[in-house]
């Protein structure tokens, strides 16, 4: 099978290249340039490629040029402006490529006749969040304050108004969000951020110590994508679907940090940042009971074992270890489970 992943230089897209790479299926990515110091650089992952272009999504033209040139089987559509942070800075970008990028892929893909299936990764930040204490589910209401949550809410309608409108490959979208895992080289991310100040043998600096989250394992994450993408090419499984994890590894920011901060040796695990911050959402929970019961799927690691394999990642690269034999060795372990 041949995949096309749009954001194939990110976090995510470089951890789900390995790994369809890994299950013996041909791979092909459009993206920006990777950050400096990307997992994607630094595990030269581009050589493993048979096509490895560099395009905005928001070029409908050149996008659907390539998209053409490729022929993939499946598009999974991960890029995006991925930061909320970020999105206050620049919210009209952010608008330009979560949205209009978005819909440029779903034109793009309707003219490539061989396409057989096709996932748009959305976020857990698409739900109007009212601070439920247990998970929004897949018909909860979408919304978004900051500009980010808003962009991919959009992105999420405008998906689910396009399947419904138009003759389309079977199409899903998939919300997930909180996502972990070693080769993360984003600002104002968690475990970016901790190991950063670890590697500096300073105190991290934490915003919103209390601030609950699904955190989950890359790994995890990608599992529930492909399960629904091997769904989808039995022509079932369209819509949206949640993918979070388990109510055991739903823990605040400060749990993470101590955590990883005993793992990597840390003096001082985490500070409070008293500084005044944009706002971010306190208290984000999914409900994927769908997913768990039609799909069959399930995380494999624990809260605490990807924490521990997260961190272990940047402390074994941070001492000289090869980033992609570390990345192989957390893919064959985990599919050895």
């Amino acid at each position: 099978m041949h995949f096309l992943i749009t954001g194939h230089t990110g976090f995510k897209g470089s951890w789900l290249a390995l790994l369809l790479h890994e299950r013996g299926h041909q791979v092909s990515g459009i993206s920006l340039e990777p950050q400096e110091n990307a997992l994607f650089q630094t595990a030269d992952i581009g050589k493993l490629l048979a096509n490895d272009v560099r395009c905005d999504i928001r070029n409908l033209s050149k996008l659907q040029e390539s998209f053409k040139e490729i022929n993939p089987d499946v598009v999974v559509h991960f890029a995006a402006k991925a930061l909320v942070r970020e999105s206050y800075i620049d919210p009209i970008s952010t608008f330009d490529t979560n949205v209009i990028g978005t819909i440029n892929v779903l034109k793009a893909s309707q003219e490539i006749k061989g396409l057989k299936a096709q996932l748009i990764i959305t976020t857990d930040k698409v739900y109007k969040n009212t601070n439920k204490s247990h998970g929004y589910v897949e018909s909860d209401p979408l919304g978004g304050q900051d500009p980010y949550s808003a962009s991919k809410a959009m992105a999420d309608i405008a998906t689910q108004s396009w399947i419904a409108s138009f003759k389309n490959v079977p199409t899903a979208i998939a919300r997930a969000g909180n996502v972990i895992g070693g080769g993360d080289v984003s600002t104002d991310r968690l475990i970016p951020d901790l190991v950063n100040s670890y590697k500096l043998g300073l105190t991290p600096q934490l915003r919103a110590p209390n601030s609950i989250r699904p955190w989950q394992h890359v790994l995890d994450c990608l599992s529930g994508y492909l399960t629904l993408v091997n769904v989808i090419l039995e022509d079932r499984g369209t819509g949206p679907w949640n993918f979070g994890p388990d109510e055991t590894q739903i823990r605040t920011v400060a749990d993470v940090s101590e955590i990883a901060g005993d793992i990597w040796g840390a003096q001082q695990s985490w500070e409070k940042d008293e500084h005044q911050h944009p706002h971010e959402a306190s208290l984000l929970l999914l409900n994927s009971n769908k997913a768990r019961i039609e799909l069959g799927w399930k995380d494999k690691l624990s809260f605490e074992e990807s924490i521990k394999w997260t961190i272990n990642w940047y402390k074994n690269v941070h001492e000289g270890k090869n980033s992609l034999e570390e990345t192989m060795r957390n893919i064959r372990d985990f599919e050895s489970r």
